[in-house]
């Protein structure tokens, strides 16, 4: 099969018409009665030379602010993990608009990197789908972009807490009586029931918009029926590492994977734990916070990240096909 889909995209990157590289383009959400303004970073298909562009740690292959190359092309939208940002899988992101998409990642206003105040807020459960709602809304509407995107071809990927929220964008309804706090356990499996009271009570928001899911080793244990999962009917391909970790259980995922009322496109990585789904780190950043960049011994984040981008892409191009298929 992974051959079969490396020749697959290995043709396609032969097409002439193909871009060269990714756009780079920063903007803001505005802030309206749903919440607050968004920080949202784009990547779409450009047909100039990439050049090397900063950001922070990051030195990301892109051109600033480059006309999108074509039309009615299809939207990826990112979700970053517990305490990430719209930079946590800038490669793949790159990967997809080198191959024709556009995709935007956003940083989560209550619980992105930078926000110390909210870092434990689980307010960020209920906000975080309608982060999602906002910034396609914008994007098939206000967006620069605008035009140039096919509102039919919409898909999802997300890591970790962003796994979470594309299960609830696609229908799921998360038992919340089932979150636990994380303590030290050699999995780093979550522990004590949370106190009733810190539970979210607001209504949920799903988006039958976006018609593929790619969800990355996600908090899964709120989704442990076959009841909370039942509406969850568009596609998903489904990503586990072997050894879990941060709250996240192996164990838990695959429960998910046996009650999605359509079978999933199930990936479980061997020898990995779960920050191998973050992108490779730069020195420094590996140097600040080992914890999130040095994987188990014989683990090759390069090597799987190629693979991973490779099949991720395969999977948004099969699902979300249409007679523009970039």
């Amino acid at each position: 099969m992974w051959f079969t889909r490396f020749i697959l995209i290995a043709a396609f990157s032969l097409t002439a018409s193909l871009p060269q590289a990714a756009g780079l383009k920063l903007f803001e959400v505005p802030a309206d009665d749903n919440g607050p303004a968004l920080r949202v970073i784009e990547w779409s298909p450009c047909v100039s030379p990439p050049e090397e562009i900063n950001l922070g740690p990051f030195r990301l292959p892109a051109v600033r602010n480059c006309p999108i190359s074509g039309d009615k092309l299809p939207l990826i939208v990112i979700s970053h993990g517990f305490g990430g940002t719209f930079l946590s899988h800038h490669d793949t992101a790159e990967s997809l608009a080198d191959s024709g998409f556009i995709v935007v990642a956003l940083n989560h206003p209550d619980d992105t990197a930078s926000n110390e105040t909210k870092a434990r807020n689980l307010s960020a459960l209920v906000s975080r789908p309608t982060d999602i709602k906002r910034l396609i809304d914008f994007m098939l509407g206000s967006s620069s972009s605008a035009a140039q995107i096919d509102p039919q071809r919409i898909g999802f990927y997300g890591f970790s807490r962003g796994g979470y929220t594309g299960l609830v964008l696609a229908g799921a309804n998360p038992d919340f009586q089932e979150l636990r706090s994380v303590c030290q356990h050699p999995t780093g499996a979550a522990c004590d029931r949370i106190s009733q009271a810190a539970l979210p009570k607001a209504p949920l928001t799903h988006d039958p918009r976006i018609r593929a899911f790619v969800i990355a080793d996600p908090l899964s244990n709120v989704f442990h029926t076959t009841d909370s999962l039942k509406a969850v009917i568009a596609p998903v391909q489904l990503w586990s590492s072997q050894r879990g970790g941060d709250g996240v259980s192996p164990e838990n995922l695959a429960t998910v994977a046996r009650n999605l009322p359509v079978k999933p496109e199930l990936h479980v990585v061997p020898n990995s734990g779960h920050f191998a789904f973050l992108t490779i780190c730069p020195p420094e950043l590996a140097k600040s916070v080992p914890e999130f960049c040095i994987d188990n011994a014989g683990f090759d984040r390069t090597v799987f990240h190629k693979e991973f981008n490779a099949q991720v892409l395969a999977f948004f191009r099969e699902k979300l096909s249409g007679a523009d298929q970039p």
